[in-house]
Order: structure tokens, then sequence, then C-alpha cells
């Protein structure tokens, strides 16, 4: 399945969920934000398999001061 991610294309398993899209980039999903399609994604529905085509923005939260 073809997706684009932060702008690349990338081809991912069938079936993918949110969640394993973020564990792929080494990522804690309960430190990220997601879009698809430009409607953020809540943490609760990381589980929502993706589809073929989807746009997903992933951005990490960065503590500074």
């Amino acid at each position: 399945m073809q997706v684009k991610v932060n702008g690349q294309d990338r081809d991912i398993p069938d079936a993918s969920t949110v969640r394993q899209l973020v564990q792929q980039f080494n990522l804690v999903p309960e430190k990220v934000a997601i879009e698809i399609n430009r409607r953020l994604v809540r943490a609760k529905n990381y589980d929502q398999p993706l589809s073929d085509g989807d746009e997903i923005e992933i951005v990490t939260f960065v503590g500074g001061g």
C-alpha cells in the first residue's frame, strides 16, 4: 500500500495501523501528533487502519525553555 508521510511516498504493508507506522519510525506514540488527510487523529484512535493514498503528517513534541 502506498501512503505519503511528511511529504514523502512510502510503501507500507496492507492493513497497517497508525500505531504501527509510528513504531516504524521508532517514535513513542504518546509523544507525537498525527494528522491523516489533514484531520488530527487522537491517540485513542491510533489502532485504526490506514488506507492506500492517505497523507500522513507526524510531528514530534520537543521540550524547551
